[in-house]
């Protein structure tokens, strides 16, 4: 397709605007807008199928800013296509606008995913594109290709030098995710300097040795030469990593090519030489020529207002022609369960022993004939987790029907890839692994909280009971750092019960991610009235036992049983004590304040905390002077059983700390 001086003052226009608006904040990153205009343009103009009347249409490209820092460039084209208010761009990265310093998925219109920490914009692709994928082997018919869009990437150096970019790079060639096309912002520079100082990869063996088609454009100002890499991607039937070579604040005379153009305004003196070189007038601020608009109106826009169109129309033919597959895609896309899905989850009698893993399990199989779009899998742990889903398929690239994951070992990949596909939408996306390995991938579980996203995370060897593997495989301190991250679902069931409305909480959520943590090793189910429990669990926490006001204990999990053992061997001795299950402390302690009270029962002096995790949290349930049976050291490497004896958690310490004045 060719072009001409109109698409040459467009990206010198995204240029200067982006100028403006860091300089009109007096904070921000130039150097890559000023350098990716080009590319970002043309693949706007030429390609990317994005409706800015109709950000939301479900079919569309996804295009994601992995390097997060540029956001400027994102707004621009955002502002030029008609999605985002000139008012907006001239806030950047003021309070309440909606141009902040990174894109935040949910608060600006045509930001597909927050990006900023880097590398994970990146991983956060490969699940769009792992999305699309699964979606259009479930859902698309021989007559109706309704799923049928791509993932575009703009990535910087830091992208890829971050771990998880060969995480996600590894497993989107394994996968053969050909609908995935990454543009490389390759500029030589990084914040602190010159690149060569920190990276020498050979970018195109990388990739080829991951299984991607490898292109480079040497002239990052040819906008030919970018067309054609794209459309050259577009045919090859793997992932496509395209490197552009870029100079970093181009146009400015004395910074371009210069880490000086990276994270701060490249000022006015300097504002004034590089719109003199843009052929701009530089007296003009924030100024848009009407030529510009209507080239974005009358490519991007028209091309994908028509391609909507069609897809609308399409649609209205393959819900009659497939009012099953239309029903279940749509409730998909809308996050939508069926009424009776829950009704044939198992239930467990009081008295009966197994594992919380194992509960999860049972949930799975059930949940995944009621709720098709149900998606997931483990880093290499499904067996382990218990995540597998023993009558679906593999998703493999022979089979992007099949719906259980072999994400391998890649914990903050996986995470990150399930961030994506709830993004991307469609999918109740869930992964797994041992709780101690939430380390991996904790920044993950942070961009899911941040954005609200509805992932579920299958953390199971919860404790030191996980015995033999020792300190390094036994959680301690994971449950005190997850539950300080903000609208993040942390919990942590005391038995098959609670683990059965633990999944119907997580399912349900809308905006907020959930955490199961579960055991390896078996524990008892307690008696508590259905009704309660569910309403209980559901509420964070509530009292699974009462027989007086002697004393109360606090515990969750697997500790839960433990206390109900101890206070009935109290009450046999004639102390009377209440035992509170708190499997999502978090929410418990969001509730109203006479229902905290109601559980906390603070007029009871004899107060303990039971849990086999670090204490930080639980002087909130016990006050200063109350006592705790938790763990502030590391485990230790024997069987489980000893281990949890040697650490105190029995019935008859238990009892013993109790009884103490």
């Amino acid at each position: 397709m060719s072009f001409d001086k109109t698409d040459e003052l467009v990206v010198n226009t995204i240029r200067a605007l982006s100028i403006d608006a860091i300089e009109k904040a007096n904070s921000g990153h130039p150097g890559l807008p000023m350098g990716a205009a080009p590319m970002a343009y043309t693949l706007w103009k030429n390609h990317l199928n994005f409706n800015p009347k109709s950000v939301e249409w479900f079919n569309r490209d996804r295009f994601i800013l992995s390097a997060g820092h540029g956001s400027m460039l994102l707004y621009s084209l955002l502002h030029l296509s008609g999605t985002l208010p000139m008012e907006e761009v001239k806030n950047f990265r003021q309070y309440g606008s909606q141009t902040p310093g990174h894109p935040e998925y949910g608060h600006t219109d045509g930001v597909e995913i927050t990006t900023g920490p880097l590398g994970q914009g990146f991983a956060m692709s490969v699940g769009m594109a792992m999305a699309e994928k699964h979606l259009a082997a479930q859902f698309n018919t021989e007559t109706h290709n309704v799923i049928d869009h791509y993932t575009y990437v703009l990535a910087s150096d830091g992208d890829l030098m971050e771990g998880i970019s060969h995480e996600a790079a590894s497993l989107a060639g394994h996968l053969e995710l050909d609908k995935l096309i990454v543009l490389y912002d390759s500029n030589d520079i990084s914040l602190d300097g010159d690149l060569s100082m920190s990276f020498s990869e050979n970018i195109k063996e990388r990739f080829e040795s991951y299984g991607w088609h490898y292109e480079l454009v040497e002239d990052g100002n040819s906008l030919t030469e970018i067309d054609r890499a794209i459309e050259k991607a577009k045919e090859t039937k793997q992932p496509s990593m395209i490197e552009i070579k870029t100079i970093i604040g181009y146009g400015s005379p004395n910074k371009s090519g210069k880490s000086a153009a990276h994270g701060a305004p490249i000022g006015s003196d300097e504002r004034v030489l590089a719109f003199e070189n843009y052929g701009l007038d530089s007296n003009k601020d924030f100024h848009v020529e009407d030529s510009v608009y209507d080239r974005f109106n009358e490519t991007l826009a028209s091309r994908s207002s028509e391609k909507e169109a069609e897809w609308n129309k399409l649609m209205e033919d393959y819900k009659e022609k497939q009012p099953e597959l239309y029903k279940a895609l749509i409730n998909g896309i809308e996050g939508k369960l069926a009424e009776d899905y829950a009704n044939n989850l198992p239930k467990y009698e009081v008295g009966t022993k197994k594992a919380t893993r194992g509960n999860s399990s049972d949930m799975l199989q059930n949940l995944s004939k009621t709720v098709p779009t149900l998606f997931g899998g483990a880093a290499d742990l499904a067996s382990s987790n218990k995540t597998n889903v023993v009558d679906e398929e593999d998703f493999l690239k022979d089979n992007y029907k099949g719906r259980n994951i072999w994400f391998g070992v890649r914990e903050f990949g996986m995470a990150a890839a399930a961030n994506g596909m709830a993004a991307h939408g469609g999918v109740f996306p869930y992964v797994g692994t041992f709780f101690v390995f939430s380390d991996y991938l904790k920044p993950a579980v942070r961009l899911s909280a941040l954005m609200g996203l509805p992932v579920t995370y299958v953390f199971t060897h919860d404790s030191i009971a996980v015995g033999e593997d020792g300190p390094t495989h036994e959680p301690i301190e994971q449950l005190a750092g997850l539950r300080a991250i903000p609208n993040l679902k942390v919990i942590r069931p005391a038995d098959g019960n609670e683990t059965r409305v633990a999944w119907k909480v997580a399912l349900e959520s809308k905006t907020t991610p959930t955490a199961l943590v579960l055991t390896r090793q078996d524990i008892e189910v307690i008696d508590v009235e259905e009704d309660t429990l569910e309403a209980g669990v559901r509420k964070g926490g509530y009292i699974a036992y009462d027989k007086g006001d002697d004393a109360i204990v606090f515990a969750t999990g697997s500790e839960v049983p433990l206390a109900i053992n101890a206070a009935e061997k109290l009450h046999e001795e004639g102390v009377n004590i209440k035992v509170a299950s708190i499997p999502d402390m978090q929410t418990f302690l969001s509730q109203d304040k006479e229902y905290i009270d109601s559980v906390l029962n603070k007029h009871i002096e004899n107060r303990t905390a039971v849990e086999m995790a670090a204490s930080l949290g639980w002087h909130r349930f016990v006050g200063m002077d109350g006592k705790l049976l938790t763990i502030d050291t590391f485990g230790a490497s024997a069987p489980g059983d000893l281990v949890m004896e040697k650490y105190g958690f029995t019935v008859d310490n238990l009892v013993n700390i109790i009884k103490e004045n």
